[in-house]
């Protein structure tokens, strides 16, 4: 590439990558460098601004280019998925409620107080509660995503890794973007950010984002209350103030919310081939029958203020989070219409036992963090830092059943009420003890504690004789941390190896619309051992990084979830072991053209021989081992299995990675073409193993051709996402039939951008 007018292509499986967002507008503007060399990447991923080279762990930053790929079809957050090595990213929720998996490890629990062993990190704010993670990704200077457990400086409920995203950060030059782009479905999407100096002392920076896009599928049942589907109205935007009143102070306010109206996830009744996991004939992914009604409402809205004083050979850093959500989802359970004891023709598509409508809503949310920090910053060859954490989290969940046969009324309303406090202090010391080996180690100490009230307040049908309200509470401590050391085998060239532990606090839940009972999970915790190697090669035209690893996790959280009773319930795995590797390369062939390659394999395996769950009240053919068949004379619908050496849950063994892009000067600006796949092996929807709940192989790719022109200031293309249109299931409802839900079809359309 003979110059380039904006960021070049980041990997999305990188290590390291080329386009920073830098200027002091913040938006993509391209950094000075040569050409068909790779830019140096620095991350904050352990708490400082470093060499992405240098951190002793395995880490994948985005920015710049990538993320306008992955975005221009409107996608969430999930568009992540596959894109970097070892994460898998999945929902029952549609926009909302995003699940994350790292190297296996993550949580299928649906119920909206649910934890994850995942955390994510929005401006240094931990986004505890699940709908709070599906916040929309705009206007970023970066993503990182660190694999494996993170118990020092992240502390609670990270021991599979963390997902961190950062900002652009207000700045003292005038400028700023906006783009647009159309597309299928009558969507419309858009982009912006202005960037306004107030004074030397002050500068603000507004972002904001609109999604939009039709109802594209079809109830072809004309009785259905909701007859279009799939269509949403997603904005989201964020103020930030920095002021700098001395030298030695910054203060960095951040106001941010997201409205979100559309429908919630479409279940589609008996779409799974019997004995198999493929659709059944005849399937079309742009219809459906149902009787219920289908909606989704997400409202959020949080603040925080960064302080940061330079106190010489020190700095004290200050983080306050706020954060509110409020939600309702309602969907159609069952996937079709009617009922098998109407007779007939008056049921369908398939076999539908009896009707099933729910409705999930977080009508009361609040959480509150903070954060202090003391950290040192002279360059000696001993550095430390340490700090305490407070996090306070108050939720009220609202659960209801509806009558899809009695006009949609409401048959049942259950309610959760959930007080979560959690308070840590920590402490990291990184030596220098030689120009070629460096050490870092830390430990962190977390008391957790959790208050829980349940009641159901409208018993629906079939539900048992309710007994009086339910309560729990737990209490839990750890201390985690981890050590490492890397050798510099070369100015270019690190090995490294890393020992780290992490936790996760006890889980409650208590879904009392069909059952009166709380299930508790004891404390997880997990010890992991890593080695890798990171370089750059050939005079910085190519990098590669790469590292194996392998986990053990002690009372494992599980969700075993549906089964014939619609429930969902908490289990301890006694051993859960893992191991893998994971690699990135990146590399200029030419001047001009950009190759990335990347993956990883994960093989998982629960190892508690006598751990039982629920099987399959669908009809579907259970691979396990059955320990007690299902008797329905008695009222027990779904056999029980033996889940000892079974993998984990939506982890699949293989994700691979590649991309390309081409760019020549044309014009007086530059034409470019750029294409990303993302691929993953099969995965298990459930703890248990079935053949029709197992979801095939995924291969997702785009592709965009554009042309940038005015010195960079200006971009058109047009654009594809999931340009193979593959169509698969990618998760399943295991209640009554084989019912599942599907990912996005192609998308398609054209975007234009400009710079100021």
């Amino acid at each position: 590439m003979t110059k380039l007018t904006r960021p070049a292509l980041l990997s999305p499986l990188a290590l390291a990558a080329i386009g920073l967002l830098s200027g002091a507008a913040g938006t993509a503007q391209a950094q000075a460098a040569e050409a068909g060399k790779l830019q140096t990447i620095t991350v904050t991923a352990e708490r400082r601004t470093e060499n992405i080279r240098d951190v002793p762990s395995s880490i994948t930053a985005l920015s710049g280019e990538i993320l306008e790929v992955l975005n221009s079809g409107g996608q969430d957050i999930r568009l992540l998925s596959a894109r970097v090595p070892s994460l898998n990213i999945e929902s029952s929720f549609g926009r909302a409620f995003p699940r994350f998996y790292i190297r296996g490890l993550g949580n299928t629990d649906f119920d909206l107080n649910a934890s994850q062993p995942v955390s994510l990190v929005f401006d240094d704010v931990v986004q505890e509660n699940p709908i709070l993670k599906g916040f929309p990704i705009f206007d970023l200077e970066r993503i990182e995503v660190l694999r494996g457990p993170q118990g020092t400086l992240f502390g609670r409920n990270s021991p599979a890794g963390v997902v961190k995203f950062d900002s652009a950060k207000p700045g003292k030059t005038f400028g700023g973007y906006g783009s647009i782009s159309l597309g299928r479905f009558s969507a419309v999407n858009v982009e912006g950010a202005v960037n306004v100096p107030l004074s030397d002392a002050a500068a603000l920076r507004v972002s904001l984002q609109s999604q939009n896009r039709d109802d594209w599928v079809k109830n072809t049942n004309s009785r259905g209350p909701t007859q279009d589907l799939e269509g949403y109205a997603d904005n989201a935007a964020r103020v930030q103030l920095l002021v700098t009143p001395t030298k030695n102070l910054s203060a960095l306010f951040n106001v941010h919310a997201r409205d979100l109206e559309g429908s919630a996830r479409v279940f589609r009744a008996n779409i799974i081939q019997p004995g198999g996991n493929g659709f059944v004939p005849g399937f079309d992914e742009s219809k459906v029958s149902q009787d219920g009604i289908n909606s989704q409402d997400v409202k959020s809205v949080g603040g925080s203020l960064r302080l940061r004083w330079d106190l010489g050979t020190m700095a004290l850093s200050s983080i306050t989070g706020y954060e509110s959500v409020e939600s309702f989802s309602r969907g159609d359970i069952d996937g079709g219409f009617g009922a098998v004891f109407l007779g007939p023709g008056n049921f369908g598509p398939g076999f539908i036992p009896f009707d099933a409508e729910s409705g999930d809503g977080l009508p009361k949310h609040r959480q509150f963090t903070q954060e202090l920090r003391l950290e040192s910053t002279g360059k000696g060859a001993l550095q430390w830092l340490g700090g305490v954490y407070w996090f306070d989290e108050e939720l009220n969940i609202d659960s209801f059943n509806f009558s899809s046969l009695g006009g949609n009324a409401q048959n049942g309303f259950a309610t959760q009420k959930q007080d979560n406090q959690a308070w840590a202090v920590f402490g990291s010391v990184n030596l220098d003890v030689s120009p070629q080996l460096k050490l870092r180690g830390g430990l962190r100490y977390t008391k957790d504690e959790k208050d829980f009230v349940a009641d159901r307040l409208q018993a629906p049908p079939f539900s048992p004789t309710f007994i009086g309200r339910r309560t729990v509470d737990t209490s839990a401590d750890n201390t985690s941390g981890d050590f490492s050391a890397t050798y510099a085998v070369s100015p270019t060239m690190n090995v490294y190896g890393r020992v780290a532990t992490g936790f996760r606090a006890p889980s409650i839940q208590g879904r009392l619309l069909f059952g009166d009972t709380l299930s508790v999970a004891r404390s997880e915790k997990v010890t992991s051992y890593e080695a890798g190697v990171k370089a750059d090669l050939f005079d910085r035209r190519a990098r590669v990084s790469a590292s194996v690893f392998s986990y053990t996790i002690k009372d494992q959280q599980l969700t075993a979830v549906g089964g014939a009773a619609n429930f969902n319930q908490l289990i301890n795995a006694a051993k859960t072991q893992g191991q893998g590797l994971e690699f990135d390369l990146q590399a200029f062939v030419t001047e001009n053209l950009l190759l990335t390659l990347g993956g990883s394999y994960n093989a998982t395996k629960i190892k508690d021989p006598g751990l039982r769950v629920d099987a399959c009240g669908s009809g579907c053919t259970v691979l396990d081992p059955i320990t007690a068949p299902a008797n329905p004379a008695v009222g027990k619908f779904a056999p029980t299995v033996s889940i000892d050496g079974n993998p984990l849950p939506q982890a699949p063994e293989v994700t691979l990675n590649f991309s390309a892009r081409y760019g020549w000067a044309v014009a007086g600006g530059e034409a470019f073409v750029m294409t990303d796949w993302a691929y993953r092996s099969k995965v298990n929807f459930f703890l248990y193993e079935s053949t029709e709940f197992t979801g095939k192989a995924l291969l997702e790719g785009g592709l965009r051709a554009g042309y940038n022109f005015g010195g960079g200031k200006y971009e058109a293309a047009v654009f594809v996402r999931n340009i193979a249109d593959q169509i698969r299931v990618v998760g399943g409802i295991d209640f009554n039939n084989l019912t599942g839900f599907i990912n996005e079809p192609r998308t398609f359309g054209v975007s234009f951008k400009a710079n100021f």
